[in-house]
């Protein structure tokens, strides 16, 4: 039961601190910034519940260990999953509620975080929810997603592998998150987890259209970072490294 809480409590806090950057902070820190943030976040939280739980607080993260640890059953990736999902919707509350009193801007506020002219009906989406940005396209999202959530969980299974310095793996996945948000903030504010997705879009309807591709785009990536994974590393002692 302690690994749950911890990937509740990490996700949690991943969704309130991370994405809590751009909405609090983001027209002042920029993409750079955010992307930082998050990256530090991790990085943290690496080193506060990676003894308990591992520091998945990602589905994708999740289901590539399950793939690759035979010691990670099913039941945990079930449980993992189910804690992270509530873990992100508390979060993404906490969030919501901090707009909700600064009344959207009315008081002087200026909240970041927000994507106009969503879809064909120019709404638009709060608390830095995953939308396709201007000029970006499905298929572009689908497959930025894939390809950054290959390379940021490919990172995680190296660095906290035997082959891997499990003493600096926190700043290797800290590093690898802030690098993929740099480049995805741009294309559909970043997910590579479906649960950093999941959490905002249950308080901003308006990124449910757009929500099946921070599904399937981090899925896909980290199956094909098991499988790569598994490829290199199969056989290898941690000498040979």
């Amino acid at each position: 039961m302690k690994k749950y809480l911890a990937e509740f409590f990490g996700t949690m806090f991943l969704v309130l601190l991370a994405c809590g950057s751009a909405v609090l902070a983001g027209d002042k820190i920029g993409v750079l910034g955010i992307g930082l943030c998050f990256g530090l976040v991790l990085l943290a939280l690496c080193y506060a519940i990676g003894g308990i739980s591992g520091c998945h607080v990602n589905p994708a993260v999740s289901l590539a260990v399950f793939l690759t640890d035979k010691k990670f059953k099913a039941v945990d990736l079930c449980g993992y999953v189910i804690a992270q999902l509530l873990g992100a919707a508390v979060g993404a509350a906490f969030l919501w509620w901090l707009m909700d009193f600064g009344n959207f801007g009315a008081t002087g506020y200026v909240f970041g975080g927000i994507t106009q002219h969503i879809g064909s009906t120019n709404n638009t989406s709060y608390l830095a929810t995953n939308v396709l940005q201007q000029g970006a396209t499905w298929q572009m999202a689908l497959l930025a997603e894939c390809l950054l959530t290959f390379f940021f969980v490919f990172t995680v299974l190296g660095a906290t592998s035997k082959l891997g310095n499990s003493n600096l793996a926190g700043v290797a996945i800290g590093l690898a998150l802030g690098l993929v948000n740099i480049v995805g903030i741009p294309v559909d504010n970043c997910s590579v987890n479906p649960a950093r997705s999941f959490g905002p879009a249950l308080f901003a309807p308006n990124a449910w259209p757009d929500f099946w591709i921070m599904v399937v785009g981090p899925l896909a990536g980290a199956l094909i970072a098991a499988a790569v994974w598994r490829a290199l590393a199969t056989g290898r002692a941690p000498e040979e490294a």
